[in-house]
């Protein structure tokens, strides 16, 4: 073997050296990549489902059950109202608690609208709580700058595809209880990363028995609409 042989032959096995390295880094750092990226998704898909849960059981607490649909939580976040109670006065004052107490013996069928009617009129001595209709939109998310509510409808990453959900009204020991779930499949939430990672985690995710993606709340079963994150 003459030298100019000798060297290529010897930059060949470098370079394949090199190449075999490269491999053996790439098929270790890719599961940790995707892992880093499967879990930055996640975070942003957690959050959207928090959100709907919000804003299910706001629209729960109006209609005593909730919706199959992410479009009529929106509208309700637009345009709809729910009632807080509102305290006036405190309990630790107790010249205001006397005295409402000596206005509800004098009359008896006093209505918390008319304790409010006397507060407006001047009587500051009064403790009591009313309901009063609130906007959705002026109570909930107001901390949230970032928020967007039509952006409830979709899976984030997925390239448009919309959150799945459903909710029923189901017998529980003779009790009927509304329930809803809603889900984000791995397939839409971890759309464009490495299909064989993805196939690999939905195995793992069914041999286990676990919803391959994120849910939160069940139409199976009451779960105090929990996520399966927590």
């Amino acid at each position: 073997m003459n030298k100019a042989v000798k060297i290529i032959v010897e930059v060949l096995l470098a370079l394949l050296a090199c190449g075999l390295v490269y491999l053996i880094v790439r098929s270790v750092s890719k599961p940790v990549e995707f892992k880093k990226e499967q879990a930055r998704r996640e975070q942003v898909g957690i959050q959207r489902l928090k959100d709907i849960r919000t804003l299910q059981v706001a629209f729960k607490g109006v209609y005593n059950r909730y919706t199959p649909s992410v479009d009529s939580l929106i509208q309700f976040y637009n345009d709809g109202k729910m009632e807080i109670v509102m305290q006036i006065g405190s309990n630790d004052d107790s010249l205001a608690v006397v005295n409402t107490a000596a206005i509800k013996k004098k009359n008896r069928k006093i209505t918390p609208e008319q304790l409010y009617q006397l507060y407006l009129g001047g009587e500051k001595n009064l403790v009591f709580n009313i309901t009063t209709p609130i906007a959705v939109k002026d109570t909930l998310f107001n901390d949230r700058e970032d928020f967007v509510v039509d952006s409830l409808a979709y899976i984030p990453f997925s390239g448009g595809a919309k959150v799945e959900m459903e909710s029923i009204i189901k017998s529980v020991s003779g009790v009927q209880v509304p329930l809803f779930e809603a889900r984000m499949p791995y397939k839409a939430l971890l759309r464009g990363m490495d299909y064989q990672l993805i196939v690999n985690l939905n195995a793992e995710r069914e041999k286990s028995n676990k919803y391959i993606g994120l849910q939160v709340g069940s139409v199976t079963m009451p779960n105090n609409n929990a996520g399966n994150w927590e």
